[in-house]
C-alpha cells in the first residue's frame, strides 16, 4: 500500500543515554523532533521529558537518563529528514532551573544500529553585566524556538556558532530583523538508535546500502 502511494516509512527505537559536561550536575534533558512538510509521525511521541540526573560513576562526569525513544515516520521524499532537537536544562548554584545546552542530530540514514554524540551548545550572554545578571537571576538567554537549530538560518560556522534567535515583522511590508547570540561548547550527550526502513529502496530511493536481493 506505501509503494502504491508513493511512500516510505522510517522506524527507530533507541535511548537518549547519558551526558557528559564540564562543570554541571542535576540535569534534566527535553527533547523533540523536526521534519520536513512532506514527513509526518505515524506513531510514537514527538516530544519527552527525562528525569532529573546527577552526575555518578567513578569520574563523577556522565548523568545517565537511559530514556527510550520510539518513533516512526512516514514520508514521499527523503528532503526534510527527521532531525532529534534537545533541550538541556539543570539547577545552577542558587537553585534556579536554567537552560543549559542546545544540541540536534539527524536520525540516521541507514539501517541498523547507531551510536551518536551529539555536541551542546549554551548561550552565552552579549556583556559581562549580563553574564553577572543572568547568573544572579538565573534568568539566561534561551533560545525562543530551539528548532531553529534544525534549519540552519542564520548560522556561520567559525570558533564559535552563531544562531538566529528570533525574527519579526514590521509594517505591512515583511522586514526580518534578525537577532543574533554567540554559543560555546558545554559537553554533550549520547544517543543510539535503531533503525528501519520500508519501501526505501522500492521508491529508488538510495542511503548507501547494498541492497538485498
Amino acid at each position: 500500500m506505501s509503494q502504491e502511494c508513493g511512500e516510505f516509512y522510517v522506524a527507530v527505537t533507541g535511548a537518549i543515554e547519558y551526558a557528559e559536561f564540564y562543570d554541571i550536575d542535576n540535569v534534566y534533558c527535553k527533547h523533540g523532533y523536526h521534519f520536513g512538510p512532506e514527513w509526518s509521525l505515524v506513531t510514537g511521541i514527538e516530544e519527552g521529558l527525562t528525569q532529573m540526573c546527577k552526575k555518578g560513576g567513578v569520574t563523577r562526569e556522565r548523568a545517565v537518563w537511559n530514556f527510550p525513544l520510539s518513533v516512526t515516520f512516514k514520508s514521499s521524499s527523503p528532503h526534510g529528514w527527521p532531525q532529534l532537537i534537545l533541550s538541556i536544562y539543570g539547577l545552577d548554584f542558587f537553585g534556579h532551573d536554567v537552560i543549559r545546552g542546545y544540541g540536534v542530530c539527524h536520525l540516521p540514514l541507514s539501517t541498523g544500529r547507531h551510536k551518536k554524540t551529539i555536541s551542546i551548545y549554551v548561550p552565552e550572554s552579549s556583556s559581562v553585566m549580563q553574564q553577572f545578571s543572568a547568573w544572579l537571576t538565573g534568568r539566561r538567554p534561551e533560545l525562543i524556538d530551539p528548532t531553529i537549530l534544525a534549519t540552519g538560518n542564520g548560522r556561520e560556522c567559525k570558533n564559535s556558532i552563531f544562531i538566529c534567535l528570533k525574527s519579526t515583522i514590521r509594517t505591512k511590508i515583511k522586514e526580518f530583523f534578525v537577532t543574533v547570540t554567540r554559543m560555546k561548547v558545554q559537553g554533550t550527550v549520547t544517543a543510539t538508535f535503531n533503525v528501519i526502513t520500508k519501501d526505501f529502496f522500492k521508491l529508488g530511493y538510495e542511503n548507501g546500502e547494498k541492497r538485498s536481493k
